[in-house]
């Protein structure tokens, strides 16, 4: 698919993922960029102000669920390629609530599928051979692994979580369009993101900030389930790989070839953070503070993504050395924007212990 004069439309664009593949697009490529965000909780436009004043950039404050917008804007806009992220994505939220998820994760994907095809069927020929849907997984539908072993593509689900299970749900749908209606669905399944402007829930955001704050670190169980983490951008650029390359109907794992128990990633942060902002008193892999494990937390997560390589001859540029001193320095230098996206919202209180 070319990028000039073509359009691409990005559910949840305005998320952690969203907002780094909206700025990739706009920074790295051609592309026209229309962001449908909610701005849920986790939704925030300031993750978006290096971009936001672009010709080629429109932002729609909408929800997936709501059919008679998503038809408004497909007409509108024309997008030659969906990229749909827009999800409910905290494991910890999922445990105490799931309703949400099943139905943003589920019922917003199947409208979103519906209206898709609908626009798609009346597309001419021509742009019908470009157009793609990009369906934007997790590598949590897996279930979990044991100390050896990788998800592949072909791996059987097994998800262990209200999220992951309303994920699964939504990867099944998404094939079925492509197996029932021949509609040109594509899947990601990725591991761990992180990175700039991750909302301040997931784990090392979590830890730079409780650091910086003097507070306990809190770490699961005895912090080793292991994590394969995957840097955001990587992720961004993988994106655009699979939907101008991709093949519609197949699945792309999307992994970081780095491999950490979590109390690993902890104590490099805390490392980072000694050596970037020291204390004035001890270190700040002191504040480590062991809690009671969340329920049905699985063990270990790892992508083989030997086709994403061997396919479209993407691999990951940031290594987690790299990547994870680049990410403390970014929240170091933008605390204004932690500020800004957990007013009122969140304060760094756990969740998910029901």
């Amino acid at each position: 698919m070319s990028e000039e004069n073509n359009t691409i439309l990005i559910t949840g664009g305005a998320g952690f993922i969203g907002s780094a593949l909206v700025r990739y697009l706009m920074n790295k490529t051609d592309y026209k960029v229309v962001n449908i965000d909610k701005l849920t909780y986790a939704g925030h436009l300031e993750s978006l102000e290096p971009v936001e004043s672009s010709d080629r950039y429109h932002f729609e404050q909408a929800d997936i669920c709501d059919a008679g917008e998503m038809q408004r804007i497909f007409s509108e806009y024309q997008p030659d390629a969906i990229i749909h992220l827009a999800a409910e994505s905290h494991v910890d939220r999922s445990i105490d609530g799931s309703a949400e998820f099943i139905r943003t994760n589920i019922v917003g994907t199947h409208n979103l599928l519906e209206i898709s095809k609908d626009y798609y069927e009346g597309l001419d020929q021509d742009k019908k051979k470009r157009f793609r849907f990009l369906h934007v997984s997790t590598d949590e539908v897996y279930g979990e692994l044991g100390d050896e072993g990788f998800f592949e593509e072909t791996t059987s689900y097994d998800p262990r979580s209200p999220y992951s299970a309303s994920k699964a749900s939504s990867d099944h749908l998404a094939r079925a369009w492509f197996h029932t209606y021949e509609f040109p669905v594509l899947i990601t399944n990725c591991s761990n993101n992180y990175g700039p402007y991750q909302f301040p829930e997931k784990l090392i955001p979590v830890v730079i900030l409780k650091a910086l704050q003097g507070e306990d670190i809190p770490v699961y169980g005895d912090g080793t389930n292991v994590r394969d983490w995957l840097y955001v951008d990587d992720h961004a650029r993988a994106l655009v790989k699979v939907v101008q390359e991709g093949a519609p109907g197949e699945t792309y794992n999307i992994g970081g070839h780095n491999e950490k128990q979590n109390i690993e990633v902890v104590k490099t942060i805390c490392s980072i953070l000694d050596e970037l902002q020291p204390k004035a008193d001890g270190h700040y892999e002191d504040q480590v503070s062991f809690v009671t494990d969340r329920p049905g937390h699985d063990f270990r997560y790892a992508i083989d993504a030997s086709k994403i390589e061997a396919d479209l001859g993407w691999t990951p540029e940031e290594t987690f050395e790299s990547g994870i001193k680049a990410t403390i320095k970014w929240y170091l230098n933008n605390m204004e924007w932690v500020e800004a996206v957990t007013d009122r919202n969140y304060n760094l209180e756990r969740l998910g212990t029901t």
